[in-house]
């Protein structure tokens, strides 16, 4: 039997359960903390909107971080490349940053999400497929050329899997 999530129901499990997923992959696809925040306020917005019945818990988790990516997507469009850099990664001596999360911020939205999403939220190429409408076959292939253009820009600073 399958159970569907609906309404005031959803968001106040998506809102328990997921705003830090939320909040995390809206991170890693703006510009810098404030954006993040936007968005993750301007998802939960969308969610209390929608009319849309979830299958399950995975269900909707996907399409908070589908929405998610989306907002980002818009919002980044209003921004330069170039600002972005400067916003994400500001030129400060003392700033404790990690490399590879730099090098992930810094990869084409495509292999960027496919890399968070599966290293850091654990999903298969196949789940990730469905989150971003894309072939598993696809998926993979975004995975290795973010690999590899990781690989590139820290000099093979970390060891392969």
């Amino acid at each position: 039997m399958t159970v569907f999530i609906k309404g005031k129901d959803a968001f106040s499990f998506a809102f328990k359960q997921f705003t830090d997923t939320v909040y995390r992959v809206a991170l890693h696809n703006t510009a810098n903390f404030s954006d993040a925040e936007d968005v993750t306020q301007e998802v939960f917005v969308k969610l209390l909107e929608t009319n849309k019945a979830f299958r399950d818990s995975e269900h909707l988790k996907a399409w908070l971080i589908r929405v998610t990516i989306n907002l980002c997507r818009d919002k980044m469009k209003k921004s330069s490349r170039e600002t972005l850099v400067e916003n994400v990664f500001p030129n400060k001596p003392n700033e404790d940053k990690s490399d590879v999360l730099e090098a992930v911020k810094a990869l084409p939205e495509k292999y960027r999400n496919a890399i968070y999403l599966h290293y850091y939220e654990g999903y298969t190429a196949k789940e990730i497929g469905k989150i971003l409408d894309a072939k598993e076959s696809t998926v993979l292939s975004w995975l290795s050329r973010g690999r590899d253009a990781l690989r590139k820009e820290l000099d093979g600073g970390f060891d392969d899997e």
